[in-house]
């Protein structure tokens, strides 16, 4: 038996099942965010996105149950790593608020021009598939909300989440029209923009809380 156990566990050049069986995972989820980008979810199957990852089926239903799970981690994979790149660019910014904020936009804006086809999962092939995809966009904007409130108002005792997905749906608003318009104008046009909506929601909010 024990000589059976160790055989099943030995790595295989170099790694464990384990690690082969989630790097395979990942390939999936990059030809994902590859093939969704280009042809949209709804126009991708399952065959379609082994082929551009360099699996067989059989290793996509090892990870996923379904295509919306692929797609809710993949839509979670862009996500949450646009995210790291906007938070590492409000440390770099100081302190300020207006200078975190606007280094904050100015790399979120950089990352969707930089990755065209991420910048469609993230935006567009999430919508309206299924309550399951649904709430993992509502997760992620409650957590961007958050992240980017505690970043530019860390000393603020209370936190609207209502102006918090406010400014993040606004800001989602004008990303969108600023892809379709070829991403013009210029991304310091677009951040200027951005910038001038949450200084007028959080000046909406003020004058509700003081009447």
């Amino acid at each position: 038996m024990t000589a059976e156990l160790s055989l099943s566990t030995r790595s295989y050049r170099g790694q464990s099942q384990e690690q082969r069986r989630a790097e395979r995972r990942s390939r999936l989820i990059a030809a994902a965010i590859d093939v969704y980008g280009e042809r949209g979810y709804h126009q991708a199957t399952v065959k379609a996105v082994c082929e551009a990852a360099g699996l067989t089926e059989r290793y996509f239903y090892e990870s996923f149950a379904n295509s919306e799970a692929l797609l809710i981690d993949s839509f979670n994979a862009v996500t949450y790593s646009v995210l790291g790149e906007v938070l590492r660019a409000a440390e770099a910014a100081g302190r300020g608020g207006l200078a975190r904020s606007r280094a904050m936009l100015h790399a979120y804006f950089s990352a969707l021009q930089r990755g065209p086809k991420a910048a469609r999962v993230f935006l567009v092939e999430i919508r309206g598939v299924s309550p399951a995809v649904d709430r993992a966009f509502d997760d992620a904007l409650r957590a961007i909300g958050r992240e980017v409130a505690r970043m530019v108002a860390p000393a603020s005792a209370e936190h609207d989440e209502l102006l918090q997905c406010g400014v993040v749906g606004g800001v989602i608003s004008i990303a969108l029209r600023w892809i379709a318009n070829g991403y013009q104008p210029p991304i310091d046009s677009a951040v200027d923009s951005a910038l001038r909506l949450g200084a007028v929601l959080a000046a909406g909010a003020r004058t509700a809380r003081a009447s």
